[in-house]
Formats: C-alpha cells, sequence, structure tokens
C-alpha cells in the first residue's frame, strides 16, 4: 500500500468517527441555542452597522450645513 493512499484512507476513518460521534451532535446543539441567543439579543449584522453609520454621518454633515446657513440667513434679518 502506498503511504499516501494509507494516509487517505486513516484520515477518511477518522472523518468517519468524527461524524458520527457525540462531539458532533454537541457541536450543533451549541450552535442551535447560540444562535436562539442571539436572536433574542436583537443584533445587527455588521455591514447593516457600517450602513447605519454612513447615513449618520451624511445626516450629520446636512444638519452642520442648515445649522450654517440658518445662522447666514439670521444675520441677514438682522437677528442675532
Amino acid at each position: 500500500m502506498e503511504p499516501n493512499q494509507f494516509f487517505n484512507d486513516m484520515q477518511n476513518k477518522v472523518q468517519q468517527v468524527l461524524d458520527s460521534s457525540p462531539a458532533k451532535d454537541i457541536e450543533k446543539n451549541v450552535k442551535a441555542i447560540m444562535s436562539q441567543g442571539f436572536a433574542k439579543l436583537d443584533l445587527v449584522t455588521r455591514e447593516e452597522f457600517d450602513i447605519q453609520t454612513q447615513v449618520l454621518a451624511k445626516t450629520r454633515a446636512k444638519l452642520e450645513a442648515l445649522e450654517v446657513r440658518i445662522a447666514e440667513l439670521e444675520t441677514q434679518l438682522g437677528k442675532p
């Protein structure tokens, strides 16, 4: 038997043992529990967070521009 074939067979057998072991079931259960917990926390994805950060930055820039414009108009009208 070639050394590569031996290692491939050994790897396949180890993988079969791991796939059928209780550890695989535990991993699935832990993932399911964590997913349920995260769903209850009402979290957002990084992509959603980044989009909202950009929207906030644009809104803040528009607000600052409007504040400057209002100050200019007030000056033109003679108000402090």
